[in-house]
């Protein structure tokens, strides 16, 4: 199950801003699983994983956020050095670039979460499947 639902959400780039709209999502119960933020012309960019897609998606609307719903792949990884290289590393031996990358903490669970914007979905579900299977 690697491919997820991520949300890009635009900010204004203020001191708060950020923390107002996690703080939306937390009131309605959505926990944030990983994220990234940045700035980007002026605006303020934040690249999530929820654990509830469709309750983030219906907060962001109803307080008007400027947000985008796309899909990344995602891999559950032991928490130890070398893990993250080896998913970037198996994604290029099978020629798919990766665009961007963040990454988290799975609730009640040493593993990590790595999250990945790649050119092709398909791909990067298939190599990380096999990946994650061969920590299992």
């Amino acid at each position: 199950m690697p491919k997820v639902k991520e949300f890009t959400v635009t900010i204004e780039d203020k001191p708060g801003a950020l923390g107002k709209c996690f703080l939306a999502l937390a009131e309605r119960g959505v926990n944030i699983l990983a994220f990234q933020s940045y700035v980007e012309e002026g605006e303020s960019l934040a690249r999530m994983l929820v654990d509830d897609p469709a309750t983030a998606k219906a907060v962001l609307g109803g307080v008007r956020m400027i947000f985008e719903e796309t899909e990344a792949v995602m891999v559950r990884l032991a928490h130890r050095p070398g893990e993250l290289g080896r998913a970037a590393a198996c994604l290029g031996e099978n020629q798919i670039n990766i665009d961007y990358s963040y990454s988290g903490l799975e609730p009640g669970s040493t593993r990590a979460l790595a999250v990945f914007g790649v050119d092709n979905l398909t791909a990067a579900a298939k190599v990380l499947d096999e990946l994650a299977g061969e920590e299992a």
